[in-house]
C-alpha cells in the first residue's frame, strides 16, 4: 500500500502523491498535459456550477469562439503578442496542405472575440457588452505540474465591452470580489487578498490587472483568479467601436477575466494533509460516506434511513465486501470527503453511529435520530474551520519588512513580506534573481503610511505609500 510522503518531507512529492491517492489525475502521454480523473472532474464541475451560476446571476451570458486563431489577430496587439509568443501553439498545415495563414491554438480568446464585437457593437444601446465562455487553452508549459502548470488546462474568461474608461474598471473590480472572491472564500474555504499587479506582472496588453492570491502552507502565493482592465488597447487594435448619443464614434473599453483549473491545485495545497486529500463540504463531490461494519439486514436497513435523514448532502455508501473497514476508512480519508459514518451491529443496538471529521479526525457518538441535524451542523463547522485554519496560517507569517535584511529572510522564511518599492520593472527582476520572489500585488486594504519612503531593493524614494506584497510563487 502506498503511503503519501510527508509535507516536510518533500512538499513537491507530496503534493502529487496526494494527487494520485485521491485518484484526480495523472500525466499524459502528451507532454505537459494531465488527464483529469472522474473524482478530480467532479471537483471541477463543481466549481463550473457555483461559479457559472454567479456570473449568471449578474446577467453574464455563456457564448462560444474558436479554438484557432488567426496569427495576425495576436500581432495587431503589440504587447499581447510579445507577452504570448514563448507560450504559443501554431498549427501551420491542415488537410494535408500548408495553411496560407498559420492558426495559434488559444492561449487566451481576446483577439478572436473582438473580431466577434467589432460585428456585433454599433450603438450605445449594444453596450455594455458582457460574455463569458467555458472553454479550454493551450500555453506551451516547460515546467508542467498538474492542476497548477499544465500546456493545455480549463476555464472560463469573460469579456466585456463598455462606454467608459470608469465603467470597465468599475465592472474588474466587481469581477473581483463579488465572484472570484466570494466564490474561493465562501466554497473552497480558501481566504485571499486583493490588489493590483505591478507592471511587469500584470497582463500583456492591459492598463491594469487586479488578483486574488492565496498563501499555501508551503509559503507560496498562488495566483488563484485575475481580471484585467484592458481600456480601450485592444478596441483601437479590432476596431470595436460605438455612436454615441451624440452619434460620435468612439473605441469601447474592455474588461476580461478568468478562474482555471488552477483552483483545484489551490484546494490541495491550502487544506490537505500528510493523510490526504481535505475538501470543504460546498465543493466536495462527496459530503458524507457510511460505512457498515459487518452489515446485516438490520444494518441496511438503518442505512436506508439515515441516508433519508441525510437528504440534501451527497452521500456514499461503501458495501464492498473485498475490503475490511480499516482499509475503507484510509480511502476515503485519501479522497478527502469531509464526514464519515461508521455503525455496526453494536452500534446499531446502542441506536447511535459514530462520526469522524476529516478536518480534525475527531470521533464522536451521535444518536441515530439526530443524524440529519448534527451532519449539517457538521458541514458548516468544517467549512468555517478550514477557513479559519489557512486565515490564521497566512496572518501568522506575514511580515513588514523595512530593511533588505528583513525582506530577505522574511522571504527565505515564507509567506507574504510586506515592504516599499518603487514599481520599477528593473527593480523587480532585480529582486527576482536575488530572492526569487516577485510583487504579487499592491494590497487594496492595506494602510497608506505617510512617507517619504524609499524602495526596499534600489533605495530610491517612492511615491506609492502602501506597502507591495512580495512573496516566492507558483
Amino acid at each position: 500500500m502506498k503511503t503519501i510522503t510527508g509535507r516536510e518531507e518533500n512538499y513537491s512529492q507530496w503534493y502529487l502523491d496526494v494527487i494520485a491517492e485521491a485518484d484526480l489525475a495523472e500525466h499524459s502521454v502528451v507532454r505537459g498535459c494531465m488527464v483529469i480523473k472522474p473524482y478530480g472532474y467532479a471537483i471541477w464541475e463543481k466549481i463550473v456550477s457555483i461559479v457559472d451560476s454567479m456570473l449568471k446571476e449578474m446577467g453574464v451570458k455563456n457564448a462560444y469562439f474558436p479554438m484557432f486563431i488567426p496569427q495576425s489577430f495576436l500581432e495587431r496587439e503589440k504587447k499581447h503578442v510579445k507577452g504570448f509568443s514563448p507560450e504559443l501553439a501554431v498549427v501551420t498545415h491542415g488537410g494535408g496542405n500548408k495553411l496560407s495563414e498559420p492558426l495559434v491554438v488559444r492561449p487566451t480568446s481576446e483577439t478572436i472575440i473582438y473580431d466577434s464585437f467589432s460585428k456585433w457593437i454599433n450603438s450605445y444601446r449594444d453596450l455594455p457588452l458582457i460574455i463569458n465562455q467555458w472553454a479550454n487553452v493551450v500555453r506551451w508549459e516547460m515546467r508542467p505540474r498538474l492542476f497548477l502548470r499544465t500546456t493545455e488546462f480549463l476555464w472560463q474568461e469573460g469579456h466585456t465591452a463598455h462606454a467608459s474608461l470608469q465603467e470597465a474598471d468599475q465592472y474588474s473590480l466587481k469581477i473581483l470580489n463579488e465572484v472570484y472572491k466570494k466564490f474561493v472564500e465562501e466554497y473552497l474555504s480558501m481566504p485571499v487578498y486583493t490588489g493590483q499587479k505591478s507592471e511587469g506582472e500584470k497582463f500583456a496588453g492591459a492598463l491594469r490587472t487586479y488578483c486574488i492570491e492565496a498563501l499555501m502552507q508551503d509559503g507560496r502565493s498562488l495566483q488563484a483568479g485575475t481580471s484585467h482592465n484592458l481600456s480601450d488597447n485592444f478596441s483601437k487594435s479590432f476596431n470595436v467601436a460605438f455612436l454615441d448619443e451624440d452619434g460620435l464614434r468612439k473605441n469601447v473599453f474592455q474588461t476580461s477575466w478568468g478562474v482555471s483549473t488552477r483552483l483545484i491545485g489551490g484546494l490541495i495545497m491550502i487544506h490537505s494533509d500528510d493523510k490526504g486529500l481535505v475538501l470543504p463540504p460546498k465543493i466536495a463531490p462527496i459530503q458524507v460516506v457510511i460505512i457498515p461494519i459487518r452489515p446485516n439486514q438490520a444494518i441496511l436497513d438503518a442505512i436506508k434511513l439515515i441516508k433519508s435523514d441525510l437528504n440534501g448532502l451527497s452521500v456514499e455508501v461503501d458495501l464492498r465486501d473485498n475490503l475490511n473497514p480499516g482499509e475503507k476508512y484510509y480511502e476515503w480519508e485519501k479522497k478527502g470527503v469531509p464526514l464519515r459514518i461508521e455503525i455496526g451491529p453494536k452500534d446499531l443496538e446502542n441506536n447511535k453511529v459514530v462520526m469522524v471529521r476529516r478536518d480534525t479526525g475527531i470521533k464522536s457518538d451521535c444518536a441515530i435520530g439526530n443524524i440529519g441535524q448534527i451532519a449539517q451542523e457538521m458541514m458548516e463547522s468544517i467549512q468555517k474551520n478550514l477557513f479559519l485554519r489557512a486565515e490564521e496560517k497566512r496572518n501568522l507569517s506575514n511580515k513588514n519588512a523595512s530593511s533588505w535584511s528583513e525582506f530577505e529572510h522574511g522571504i527565505k522564511t515564507g509567506g507574504y513580506v510586506f515592504a516599499h518599492w518603487c514599481g520599477e520593472e528593473d527593480c523587480e527582476a532585480d529582486i527576482k534573481k536575488k530572492v526569487k520572489a516577485v510583487s504579487r500585488f499592491l494590497p487594496f486594504e492595506a494602510e497608506e503610511e505617510v512617507g517619504p519612503h524609499t524602495c526596499i531593493n534600489c533605495g530610491k524614494e517612492v511615491k506609492e505609500v502602501k506597502r507591495w506584497a512580495f512573496a516566492r510563487a507558483y
